[in-house]
């Protein structure tokens, strides 16, 4: 079936491979993608969740939110907006930017998100949905697309109305994360829910939650026909990954995955060559809860790291780590 899952064509945009980065708060910045891009995979890069209302005072040239390399192409940016009349000045200042695609987010389950609106809150208010993905139609030409999950309960014709709403209204592409408002990432994904809204809408509907190998994408798929894959914190544990599912949809061998301490210093040149000194730290955090998961043992790593006052001690530790539990890796960093 995986042959059946070639190019995605999101508006005018064809992504290629159908694997989409997930926007993810702390992790989805330039120099994580950076990393991504140099192992291959990613048709289409996200941004981190962005505030339409902090966005015009942004400098898209310091803003950690905001700077990209050449690499990171094509790129989407979603934008958190509750006010329909945040639209057009936020697809403004995305201008300097050059984003090739924006994502609005109409899924997000955090309470600071829903208690100012935005995120899974707007699904539970239709209408309001309606105004603000109308009014960043009506702000942009770009590709546009919404990230949503399946509501507060299981509800199909809900869902259904509400998915073929926001296509009326002029969004191009759907991911549809397959777990209730409510439920935790530790439970099993609804992928056939997915399948639910690919065959209720005519716009590609890419499927997200639960990607962490090959053997789950092919499950995904089989349940719900989606038309491409969004991987979060499976891309985070073993960044690898992407590369492996185009390798698995283009029918080749998966490729050896590489060291992963020459991946864990490689991220951190990305953080200090990327962002200011006062940025680095706190998504160097944010990385290693996530990636340290790749290791048995691994909240040692996370541990120890979340514990350092600065990068260099936090380098440090994460060198004894290694040193004591991958040290063919740590090896290969030279």
């Amino acid at each position: 079936m995986a042959g059946a899952l070639t190019r995605l064509q999101f508006g005018s945009l064809p992504i290629d491979p159908p694997l989409l980065l997930a926007p993810m708060a702390g992790i989805s910045h330039s120099p994580f993608r950076r990393l991504l891009a140099e192992l291959g995979g990613v048709g289409l890069f996200a941004t981190e969740m962005l505030s339409a209302r902090s966005l015009p005072s942004e400098n898209p040239r310091l803003s950690p939110f905001l700077i990209r390399t050449a690499a990171e192409h094509p790129l989407s940016y979603q934008l958190l907006i509750t006010d329909p009349r945040e639209a057009a000045p936020a697809v403004d200042a995305l201008a300097p930017a050059n984003p090739q695609a924006i994502d609005i987010n109409l899924g997000c389950p955090a309470p600071r998100v829903r208690c100012r609106g935005g995120g899974s809150r707007l699904m539970q208010e239709p209408e309001r949905a309606r105004a603000v993905v109308a009014a960043v139609r009506r702000a942009t030409p770009l590709p546009l697309s919404a990230k949503i999950r399946l509501g507060e309960q299981l509800d199909e014709a809900a869902l259904v109305e509400f998915c073929r709403m926001v296509e009326g209204e002029g969004v191009d592409l759907i991911t549809v994360h397959a777990r209730l408002r409510g439920e935790p990432y530790g439970r099993t994904p609804r992928w056939g829910w997915i399948g639910m809204v690919k065959q209720a809408v005519g716009v590609p509907v890419v499927g997200n939650g639960g990607i962490f190998s090959v053997e789950d994408a092919r499950r995904c798929l089989d349940a719900s026909g989606c038309d491409g894959f969004m991987v979060g914190r499976g891309g985070v544990v073993r960044p690898w990954l992407f590369a492996e599912l185009a390798a698995w949809l283009d029918g080749r061998p998966a490729p050896l995955p590489p060291a992963r301490p020459v991946l864990f210093f490689r991220f951190l040149t990305y953080l200090e060559q990327g962002l200011a000194p006062e940025r680095r730290l706190g998504r160097l955090k944010e990385f290693t809860h996530t990636f340290s998961q790749t290791y048995p043992f691994g909240h040692t790593l996370a541990s120890s790291v979340q514990a350092s006052a600065t990068v260099e001690q936090a380098r440090t530790r994460a060198r004894r780590f290694f040193l004591a539990s991958d040290p063919v890796g740590l090896e290969a960093c030279g």
